[in-house]
């Protein structure tokens, strides 16, 4: 069992920041991928960016490309996202999970935390 808990959300204007972060528990951390996915209100669940085990291999859609990156410190037990240039659209709970591989479908993953509020306002 992984236990996870995001951290880092709130209110920011419209091109402003925020880093998230999401603090693991449990089994070891760096066993896992991790991947943060994001629910606005009335639609369904939506990957944002996953990260291999050891950090060498990250993905994003296409949307956050250029703007949000996902990293991770093993030693910590936690993971990243730093979101820069926020849009009004990027409004959402976010989710750090993880799971055993680097995959961008939510069903995929074992493991979620709380989640996170972003609210980006114009």
């Amino acid at each position: 069992q992984v236990q996870l808990v995001e951290s880092g959300g709130g209110l920011v204007q419209a091109g402003g920041s925020l880093r998230l972060s999401c603090a693991a528990s449990g089994r070891t951390f760096s066993r896992y991928a991790m991947a943060w996915f994001r629910q606005a209100p009335g639609k369904e669940r939506e990957f944002v960016a996953t990260i291999s085990r050891n950090g060498d291999y990250t993905y994003y859609t296409d949307s956050v490309k250029g703007r949000f990156t996902i990293s991770r410190d093993n030693a910590k037990n936690t993971g990243y996202l730093q979101m820069n240039s926020l849009k009004v659209e990027d409004t959402a709970v976010y989710y750090c999970a993880a799971t055993s591989t680097v995959i961008a479908v939510p069903s995929r993953y074992d493991y979620w935390g709380q989640g996170t509020q972003v609210t980006v306002s114009s």
